[in-house]
């Protein structure tokens, strides 16, 4: 397969780019900075330059032609102000997914977040996070071109991953380690049969494949 990830150089999608290069996919992560082209060369995935809080469509959709799958991993970051919640968190979204109907890539995939709702009240910061995260899945899951799938982690650790999760409808908050994300992420990609599921991450007891499995009905 070839997957074209936004946010390549996260710290989910450095994880889930190894992921996918090792069991032999063909991986771009899109990139806002040529500095950060080295992560992603040693995690085995192609970089692709791209700002997209300032492309349009077309430029994203041309980064996608030929693709499999799509997942969008982008993130305005933890030090980043309510502007950027709503161009990133929000808007890039919207753009990656509409970029993703142009160019004919049914798969898409989105790291949202546990909490993602856009009547979330509040004014700060991570209120307007949870809003923005929230009004993007609501666009994405709109969209009868994508075979969409949502995922929302709990709370994110740079723990060693444990291959146990828990992941349904709605799990309850929790804790869960980027490299259990990154593997569910990894499966999900795959299992087209959660198309239109929005799904909760924490750690739990269930092996990965067998989680999504689960969720997916088999």
């Amino acid at each position: 397969m070839r997957i074209v990830i936004a946010g390549g150089h996260g710290q989910i999608a450095l994880r889930l780019e190894r992921l996918l290069a090792a069991r032999g996919d063909e991986v771009a992560g899109i990139i806002r900075r040529a500095e950060q082209g080295s992560d992603l060369r040693e995690a085995g995935a192609e970089p692709v330059l791209l700002d997209l809080e300032s492309a349009s469509v077309e430029e994203v959709a041309a980064h996608l032609q030929g693709a499999d799958a799509a997942v969008f991993a982008a993130g305005a970051g933890p030090g980043s102000g309510v502007a950027r919640k709503d161009s990133v968190d929000k808007g890039a979204a919207v753009l990656f997914a509409d970029a993703a109907v142009r160019a004919g890539v049914r798969r898409f995939v989105v790291v949202s977040s546990m909490g993602a709702d856009p009547a979330h009240e509040g004014d700060e910061v991570f209120d307007v996070y949870q809003r923005a995260k929230g009004e993007a899945d609501a666009y994405v899951s709109g969209l009868d071109a994508l075979d969409w799938t949502i995922l929302r982690p709990g709370s994110l650790t740079n723990d060693a991953g444990t291959g146990l999760v828990r992941l349904e409808a709605h799990t309850g908050r929790g804790a869960v380690p980027r490299d259990d994300v990154a593997a569910v992420l990894a499966e999900l990609v795959d299992t087209r049969a959660t198309a239109g599921l929005v799904l909760e991450l924490i750690s739990g007891s269930s092996p990965v494949s067998v989680a999504v499995k689960s969720v997916a009905g088999n």
